[in-house]
């Protein structure tokens, strides 16, 4: 049962759990309770849940939501509309505490699977010149990808390759000797190589038609740091005829919108006192 302010509506912003102090503001002490509820949830919650687990009406509790997903403090999935913590929230932790990289961006990985109907992958970019799978995210799809963690490519190949090339901007003689290292099992000509790097440097995201893995389609993005050096890479991957081009540059979009989240998020925190030495 919900213990409302003096005066307060049931579904303005106010109704909460507990009872609203002479100085609190109704629709704060609610949104913290919806995201310490969706911190000790195991898995995302619905709005109807997350409105049983915390007392509030089932209306307020989708207003917060919804506002605190514009603000990606949760993260929406579109598929099963469900919530999860979101980066907003790492974004506020990553000065406080150790954060496991891999386990803040799992939330988005799950949310791109889901929405884009599709395999999500994490690359971590290391420092010996090879990308290495570290997390992935599934989609509900019967027929799908299926790639293994721990799984080692060449800082080069693929969709993430070439965002890679595309950040590091090595000279020509450079990318000519790497690339002839590469093993693709549909090799693209250098000159395509190079030609899809920049585009991928324009548009923040870059397509595998099938020259890495025969059959398989990979869109990747690339997530930096502070310096600009690569340090993650985002990649959906689908087979050949189960997304067409508008998909997959709708996809390309919204990755290269999340790494720049993540970006934000985990390497480039805003700096609360801007007027501090």
């Amino acid at each position: 049962m919900a213990v409302l302010a003096p005066g307060a509506a049931a579904d303005d912003g106010t109704a909460g759990p507990r009872e609203v102090g002479a100085r609190d503001v109704g629709a704060v002490v609610n949104a913290i309770e919806i995201l310490r509820h969706l911190a000790a949830a195991p898995e995302p919650l619905g709005v109807a849940a997350v409105a049983r687990g915390t007392g509030i009406s089932p209306s307020t509790c989708f207003n917060i939501l919804r506002t605190l997903a514009r603000a990606r403090f949760v993260a929406f999935r579109g598929r099963d509309k469900t919530y999860a913590l979101g980066l907003g929230v790492a974004e506020l932790a990553a000065g406080l505490i150790g954060l496991n990289h891999a386990d803040l961006i799992r939330p988005e990985l799950e949310r791109l699977a889901l929405n884009h109907d599709l395999l999500v992958v994490l690359w971590r970019v290391t420092g010996d010149g090879r990308i290495v799978l570290v997390d992935r995210a599934h989609s509900h799809t019967a027929v799908r990808v299926e790639m293994r963690l721990g799984l080692r490519l060449p800082m080069f190949a693929g969709a993430v390759g070439r965002c890679v090339a595309a950040a590091l901007d090595l000279p020509e003689a450079e990318m000519r000797r790497r690339f002839a290292q590469l093993r693709w099992q549909q090799p693209p000509a250098f000159e395509t190589f190079m030609a899809e790097v920049r585009q991928a440097r324009l548009r923040g995201w870059a397509l595998d038609d099938g020259h890495l893995f025969r059959g398989l389609r990979a869109v990747a993005a690339l997530v930096a740091d502070a310096a600009g050096q690569p340090r993650f890479g985002l990649s959906g991957i689908t087979i050949v005829g189960q997304h067409d081009d508008a998909r997959l540059a709708r996809l390309g979009a919204d990755l290269r919108l999340t790494a720049s989240l993540i970006e934000n998020a985990v390497f480039k925190p805003r700096n609360p006192h801007p007027d501090a030495e």
